[in-house]
């Protein structure tokens, strides 16, 4: 009989917030929700009650207003709460107290902290330097940064008086924060000196003289100190020091800016690997109400509790991180590689920190299980209760790791959403079961469907993952696109009026989500889709198999009439693949899944290329056998990787 990898206590069940909130509804007059599928459905079915009710729940600072959404029928095109005014700064600094606000590590062994009121005290100081700058609501600014404190104060103060923030982190190189930067024309630009990474002190001043002199947009670039206490910039233009710039402001009263609920408030990026970076505008308002539900509500954050993920400045999870100070969580970052000190580093963190709820990508999971590390037997982890993974799709086979070698009390939770949405669509949830290899539930208030490529609903078989309703962390917009046309190809041209998100997913008897890939990777063998995900988690429990990639080649080169499978495999080092390990990957393939997911070549190579937060490039490789051009590379972390698909003997017809 199956059973589930965890389920919560009955004491847990009864204290978890979001059990809180059902009671509220029930005793305000709402619907009496016995359980979370009957709250998700009197969720999606009536938004204009929901959304207000999470809003109280979670005390959003501001003025509601009276309209919940108008022209609720439009998508896009519906508008959430447009009499509302509010800050998205005034909320996550809501606390005024001498407990941790942040607490930082770097990989140098720099540590720090600051408390709640010292962080008012640092975004009051530079929020009044930006307004002497000429910064005024709707300006950019932006960072170019490490994920320290400093980057969250620069946010928070631009974020006070209206402005609009946009990160790259600092291993995005010229051109990729150019390409970025140079479409939204801020007027600040914070940049730290330097930044370290796997042991090595990477020196930004030299790159920031070429940035600078590609965005005349720039007035006044402010420095951050991070690698050395005095970085010698009198050779960058329009450059301050951030201590200089703040010198001539006290801390005071923040005069918080509160203005439209779609107000511009952050600028994010779409990868970019197969063109130029998209420009995604989110608004204030519909990124702090659907966060502040994704914390409270899914994750069972509360006032002191602390809050990790393992990300850049470049991910939207950062993004996603920060909002935790709005429901009083203590943030807990990190800058750096993950694996020094052996693949310690974060757990050594977690354990000496007391962390109750650790964020990482499946990827990183994956690689500890390659590792052999054991977390739970080698730290004390009796705070971590909360395991949030998301980047790309958690095998199931990292569902048993985590059990068996992190904590087997915690709740797992597989999330899944995307820098589109500066959100989630699939979540975790404290009063659900963990089943083995599937996300929890789909989020609250996200009327999210599986559908087939007909257009229709389904359950229990592979489809795409679409909304079919409007959500309040809808994009605003794109930067630079008028008339929307930009906006509505990227997501309503598959299925108009809905949201498709690109996600090859399935719809589980559990009510839960497996993901199987991004949709616009699936191979199509025979006419037959699959999911790369599924030969991925076959490929990499193998011993010799460090990770792999998949792509479909179009067979026979010179006149095309299929697809045929093509698996590439980075292997551990100091092997070499043989016929031997082929016809194992082979069979284990063919033994697992289907036939037609059994490669027709498989290959190795040194290096997988993947973008800056991790994620595998399937397109990228495909267009690179195929001969096409693979546009804005700075996307990569490894862009030298490409070079390993190039013009293979093997892929010859």
């Amino acid at each position: 009989m199956e059973t589930p990898l965890w389920q919560p206590r009955q004491r847990q069940l009864e204290n978890a917030r979001i059990t809180a909130f059902m009671r509220q509804l029930a005793a305000g007059g709402g619907p009496a929700c016995p359980d979370y599928p009957a709250l998700y459905r009197w969720s999606v079915e009536r938004p204009a009650e929901f959304w207000p009710a999470v809003w109280d729940f979670c005390g959003i600072i501001g003025d509601r207003g009276e309209t919940v959404l108008a022209d609720g029928e439009r998508m896009p095109g519906a508008r959430w709460f447009p009499d509302a005014r509010l800050n998205y700064a005034e909320n996550l600094l809501r606390q005024d107290c001498n407990g941790d606000a942040i607490v930082f590590r770097g990989e140098n062994q720099v540590a720090s902290r600051i408390s709640h009121r010292e962080l008012r005290h640092e975004v009051s100081r530079l929020a009044q330097a930006l307004r002497a700058a000429g910064i005024q609501p709707g300006d950019r600014v932006a960072g170019y940064l490490p994920n320290l404190p400093g980057s969250v104060i620069a946010m928070l103060a631009a974020a006070s008086i209206g402005a609009v923030w946009s990160s790259c982190s600092p291993d995005f190189g010229v051109q990729g924060v150019v390409d970025r930067f140079g479409q939204i024309g801020p007027r600040v630009l914070f940049a730290a000196d330097g930044y370290f990474y796997n042991g090595k002190l990477v020196d930004n001043l030299p790159r920031l003289r070429e940035i600078m002199a590609m965005l005349p947009s720039v007035e006044t670039l402010v420095v951050v100190p991070y690698t050395c206490g005095n970085p010698q910039i009198g050779g960058l233009p329009r450059a301050i020091s951030v201590h200089d710039f703040m010198a001539p402001f006290s801390a005071g009263p923040i005069d918080f800016e509160r203005l439209p609920f779609d107000h511009p408030l952050f600028i994010l990026y779409s990868s970019g690997t197969t063109g130029a970076p998209k420009c995604i505008v989110h608004g204030a308002g519909g990124t702090l109400l659907q966060h502040m539900k994704e914390h409270v509500l899914h994750t069972d954050i509360r006032r002191g509790d602390r809050l990790f993920y393992f990300t850049t400045c470049g991910w939207m999870m950062w993004n996603w991180l920060v909002s935790g100070l709005a429901s009083g969580a203590t943030l807990m970052l990190y800058d750096g590689s993950p694996f020094v000190s052996r693949g310690a580093v974060l757990w050594n963190y977690a354990a000496e920190e007391k962390i109750g709820i650790f964020g990482t990508s499946a990827k990183y999971i994956d690689a500890l299980a390659k590792l052999g590390l054991e977390p739970g037997k080698t730290h004390d982890l009796s705070a971590l209760r909360v395991l949030l993974s998301t980047g790309s799709p958690l095998a199931p086979e990292s569902f048993d790791y985590v059990y068996r070698s992190i904590k087997s009390d915690l709740q797992l939770a597989s999330i899944s959403g995307g820098t589109d949405i500066i959100s989630c669509f699939a979540l975790g949830c404290p009063i659900l079961p963990v089943w083995r290899g599937e996300l929890q539930c789909r989020g609250l208030g996200m009327k999210v469907e599986v559908w087939n490529d007909r257009g229709k609903p389904v359950r229990g078989e592979k489809g795409e993952l679409v909304c079919t309703a409007p959500f309040p962390s809808m994009p605003v917009g794109f930067w630079n696109d008028p008339d929307g046309s930009k906006y509505r190809a990227a997501y309503f041209e598959r299925f108009p009026g809905v949201w498709h998100h690109g996600d090859y997913v399935e719809l589980t008897r559990h009510d839960g989500l497996m993901i199987f890939g991004r949709s616009d990777a699936v191979l199509n063998p025979g006419g037959v889709r699959i999911g790369t995900a599924e030969i991925y988690r076959q490929v990499e429990q193998l011993e010799e198999v460090v990770e792999s990639l998949a792509i479909g080649q179009d067979w026979p080169p010179q006149q095309p009439a299929d697809v045929r499978v093509v698996l590439f495999v980075r292997l551990r080092e100091g092997l070499t693949l043989d016929s031997a390990l082929i016809e194992r990957i082979r069979q284990r393939i063919r033994d697992n899944t289907t036939p037609r997911h059994v490669p027709a070549v498989v290959v190795q190579v040194a290096d997988i290329p993947r973008t800056k937060s991790g994620k595998i490039v399937e397109i990228a490789v495909r267009n690179v056998v195929h001969g096409l051009p693979v546009r804005n590379i700075e996307a990569l972390a490894n862009p030298e990787a490409l070079d390993h698909f190039r013009d293979r003997r093997e892929l010859r017809g």
